[in-house]
């Protein structure tokens, strides 16, 4: 899984982080969807550790279909916040991340999830069959196989920076095609959504969840 930041050198922090890590239950627990945020600078150290711990999510096959696109940049998010219905959460976060899927990137670069003890004979059978699995869909078919790679990842980075104590907001509301045609990325790239993410201006909403009999069955 790649990432690729976006941002103004001359106003961002390198600061390590220093806040006391959350468990796993801590993070989910106090995690809520918040959209304003404090106005400062995150942490690129911090962001490249949620990132690193979002790259450890599952991946089917290893494949790593996930890529990150991380908007700081105040000009771009200005930009992106337009073609997603001028949504206030985008502007007013330190940074977006965007999750998406590139699933025709993974296939051309397989060799590079292959463990490096691997002999070249080896490491050539071993791609050739994971491309050989896809061969007879077409790129739709595949991208949607590679998204739900992504969507995975989308999870692992909202715990990830909570667990470092950020927040964010998950957003399904924007234009596919702008949001591709403003960042560069390719047609067939599918989106697992955006997220905003920052230190949190606002409480945010507490949770109002079905209870586990309500939606659990046990056979």
């Amino acid at each position: 899984m790649t990432a690729t930041l976006s941002q103004n050198t001359q106003t961002q922090t390198t600061e390590p982080q220093t806040t006391q890590p959350l468990t796993v239950a801590e993070a989910i627990e106090t995690r809520r969807s918040i959209r304003k945020f404090v106005q400062e600078p995150m942490s690129q150290g911090d962001l490249r550790e949620i990132l690193r711990l979002a790259g450890l999510a599952p991946t089917a096959n290893n494949v790593q279909t996930t890529r990150f696109a991380v908007i700081q940049d105040r000009a771009l998010l200005a930009q992106l916040q337009a073609v997603s219905y001028n949504q206030s959460q985008i502007t007013s976060a330190p940074a977006v991340i965007v999750v998406y899927s590139d699933m025709e990137d993974a296939l051309n670069t397989i060799e590079q999830t292959l463990p490096a003890t691997m002999s070249d004979d080896d490491r050539q059978k071993r791609a050739a069959g994971l491309r050989g699995q896809f061969q007879n869909q077409d790129v739709a078919q595949r991208g949607q196989w590679g998204l739900t790679q992504a969507n995975i990842a989308f999870g692992f980075v909202m715990l990830a920076a909570r667990g470092l104590g950020y927040d964010t907001v998950p957003m399904l509301g924007f234009q596919p095609d702008k949001v591709r045609e403003l960042l560069g990325l390719p047609e067939h790239a599918q989106f697992a959504g955006l997220l905003p993410i920052g230190k949190r201006a606002e409480d945010g909403f507490p949770h109002h969840r079905h209870a586990v009999e309500r939606v659990a069955t046990f056979y």
